[in-house]
C-alpha cells in the first residue's frame, strides 16, 4: 500500500511540473505592446463630425461640448435657425472664451464652420481651435470685423503669437466660412472659400481637442460645423 502511495505521488507531482513548464508567461514588452495597442484602438479619431445645433435645447450647452471652459456658451435661435452663441459680453482684454468639444481628439484635422459677430466694442472675432491640449495651449484661426482681417494664432502658456494675418472686409450681423486645415506642421486658413493664409509651426505636434473661440466682449454665432481627419 506504501508502495501505491508512493507511485501515486510520483505521477502527481510529474503532472504539476508539465502543467507549470507548459504554462507560457507573456513577456513584459508583448504587454507593453499589446496595452499600447488597446489605448492606440480606444483614442482613434472619428472620421468626420458634423454640427448644425438643430436637435440641441435653446439656452444650453450643447451635448458632448464641455461646460468647464471661459465664457458663456449655450445653443441660440438666429431667424429661427439653431447656432452656438458665445454670448458674454462682461469680460476684456486678453480674456479668450473657449469650449471644445469633449469626446474628438484629431492631430491632422480640417475644421469648417460658419461664422457671424454679432456685437461687442473692443472685439468682435471668433473662429476655430485645433490641437487643444489645454485652456493656455492650442492653436486658434480667428476672423473680426472691427479688424477687417483674418489671423492664426498659436496659444503657449497663455500667451497668444499671431502666426499670419490678411486684411479681409468683414461686415458685423453676416455669416462668413471658415476652414482650416492642418496636416504635419503645415496649416492653410480658407476664408469664404479662398487660402488667405498659410503657414508653418511645430509647436503642437500631437493631436487635440477641436473647438470654438472668441475674445474678450465678442458676441458671437457659430453654425455648420464640420470636423474631419486628413489623411
Amino acid at each position: 500500500m506504501k508502495r501505491l502511495l508512493g507511485l501515486l505521488s510520483i505521477v502527481l507531482l510529474m503532472s504539476c511540473n508539465v502543467n507549470t513548464s507548459t504554462k507560457k508567461e507573456i513577456p513584459a514588452k508583448e504587454k507593453s505592446d499589446h496595452l499600447a495597442m488597446v489605448e492606440t484602438r480606444a483614442a482613434v479619431t472619428v472620421p468626420e463630425s458634423f454640427f448644425d445645433f438643430e436637435k440641441e435645447q435653446v439656452g444650453e450647452v450643447p451635448k458632448g461640448w464641455s461646460k468647464q471652459f471661459t465664457g458663456n456658451w449655450k445653443v441660440a435661435e438666429d431667424q429661427g435657425n439653431k447656432v452656438l452663441e458665445q454670448f458674454s459680453y462682461s469680460h476684456s482684454g486678453s480674456y479668450f472664451n473657449v469650449i471644445v468639444n469633449k469626446d474628438l481628439n484629431y492631430k491632422d484635422v480640417e475644421i469648417s464652420v460658419k461664422f457671424k459677430g454679432i456685437k461687442g466694442n473692443e472685439d468682435q472675432g471668433g473662429g476655430p481651435v485645433w490641437r487643444y491640449k489645454d485652456i493656455n495651449n492650442y492653436y486658434i484661426a480667428r476672423a473680426n470685423p472691427l479688424e477687417n482681417n483674418y489671423r492664426v494664432y498659436k496659444v503657449i502658456n497663455g500667451h497668444r503669437k499671431e502666426l499670419k494675418s490678411a486684411d479681409i472686409d468683414i461686415q458685423t450681423g453676416k455669416w462668413y466660412d471658415l476652414k482650416v486645415e492642418m496636416k504635419g506642421n503645415k496649416i492653410r486658413c480658407y476664408f469664404n472659400g479662398k487660402l488667405e493664409l498659410e503657414t508653418t509651426d511645430d509647436s503642437f505636434t500631437g493631436s487635440g481637442k477641436v473647438g470654438l473661440w472668441t475674445k474678450a466682449d465678442a458676441v458671437t454665432y457659430f453654425d455648420d460645423m464640420n470636423i474631419k481627419g486628413v489623411d
